[in-house]
């Protein structure tokens, strides 16, 4: 198994925390395309192929429309959307060749429904969401999976500098929702899970 991201520090932090002890790391930015080749190039020398591809890369910036900046724009157009869709093309080809695989892009609520103060955060993530659901046309005729996830926020360091830590307190547990994701890659006959939508509770 494979753990790709930015920073290598904090990817080998995860596996010391969980004693991933078979697990590689793969230092990556999602979008940089001649980076992308390069080390999915590396996964598929050393492992020969990519079981399940989960595009879980993303940066928001929330505030009103007129007030993102261009650096914002752009950050969450080329992590966010084009990251996912190197990716894919990444792994494709092959899954196509063995048929069998499974693509699971995680997408957010804001790929569902437009939301104050999160216009062009929900304008890329729309984007995922019609690549997505092009995918699931595209390998409609083979045994590769296609999977859009779809939740809402969760208590993770994608809030620092947003939130503060005591006010996230009520959002989902990442474990939780993990738990939910991988239980629906697994493999069913005669069935596929497109798309999956996990919300937090609304309490009172």
């Amino acid at each position: 198994m494979c753990l790709i991201g930015r920073r290598e520090s904090a990817l080998k932090e995860v596996v010391n925390k969980f004693e991933l002890a078979k697990f590689s790391v793969y230092s990556l930015d999602v979008s940089k395309r001649g980076q992308v080749s390069e080390v999915f190039s590396e996964i598929l020398a050393a492992h020969g192929h990519v079981d399940v591809l989960v595009n879980n890369a993303g940066v928001g910036y929330f505030a009103k429309a007129e007030l993102i900046t261009d650096e914002q724009i752009d950050q969450m157009i080329d992590i966010n959307l084009k990251g996912t869709i190197y990716c894919a093309q990444e792994v494709i080809p092959s899954m196509r060749e063995r048929d069998i695989g499974t693509i699971m892009n995680v997408i957010s609520t804001a790929g569902l429904e437009g939301k104050a103060t999160e216009a062009v955060y929900c304008a890329n993530k729309f984007g995922v969401r019609g690549f997505t659901e092009s995918l699931l046309v595209e390998l409609g005729d083979s045994n590769v999976r296609v999977m859009g996830a779809y939740m809402g926020g969760m208590k993770t360091d994608f809030w620092d500098g947003i939130y503060e830590r005591d006010s996230i307190g009520h959002l989902m547990d990442p474990e939780d929702v993990a738990d939910i994701l991988m239980a629906n890659v697994t493999t069913r006959t005669n069935l596929n899970v497109d798309q999956v939508v996990i919300k937090n509770r609304i309490v009172g």
